[in-house]
């Protein structure tokens, strides 16, 4: 009997530590290793844009959006602070925690490609559903890109190095399909 499995692609983590272990993903690829022997229910997709300005990001989006992942986007948004630097908002995490909780009964099994220790209370949260939750990351960056806490809270752990082959094009690709 295969799982029913979900993920959920925290883009500027997993880009960062797929960069710091020199390749890019490769989403077709990442898509087809996860759904070859589960069936796939669902794979979010979140990222951030600067409103009004041209993101690279945008057409790997729009890409994905078209090829099997519900894409969710959110602006950045700039403010100042109290001692009236310019800083950026740019988390998308409060909208992937409400996708995952929202899914968490009709799958038994999410992996989280993220290392963000801000999503070890939402691990939890899923497992009390009663989901399996994997956390894809990686411990061999400098600095590991993984939060011991949330290691700890997951099911298990997929270093991103060890399924790099199955989901990965050199970095200097710059092929059609993302």
């Amino acid at each position: 009997m295969t799982d029913r499995v979900a993920l959920f692609i925290d883009f500027a983590n997993l880009q960062y530590a797929a960069e710091n272990l020199g390749f890019e993903i490769d989403y077709k690829k990442l898509l087809h290793e996860f759904s070859k022997s589960d069936t796939l229910v669902r794979a979010y997709f979140y990222t951030t844009f600067r409103e009004g300005e041209f993101d690279a990001v945008r057409p790997l989006a729009n890409w994905l959006d078209y090829n099997g992942f519900t894409v969710r986007t959110k602006s950045i948004k700039e403010y100042r602070n109290h001692e009236g630097r310019r800083r950026t908002a740019r988390s998308i995490g409060i909208e992937l925690a409400i996708d995952a909780l929202e899914i968490g009964r009709r799958v038994d099994h999410i992996f989280l490609f993220s290392g963000d220790g801000d999503f070890r209370r939402l691990v939890e949260g899923v497992q009390r559903l009663g989901a399996k939750v994997s956390v894809v990351s990686s411990i061999r960056t400098k600095p590991p890109m993984l939060a011991d806490d949330l290691r700890r809270q997951a099911d298990s752990f997929i270093d991103l190095f060890a399924i790099k082959n199955s989901i990965s094009r050199p970095l200097q690709s710059r092929e059609r399909d993302p």
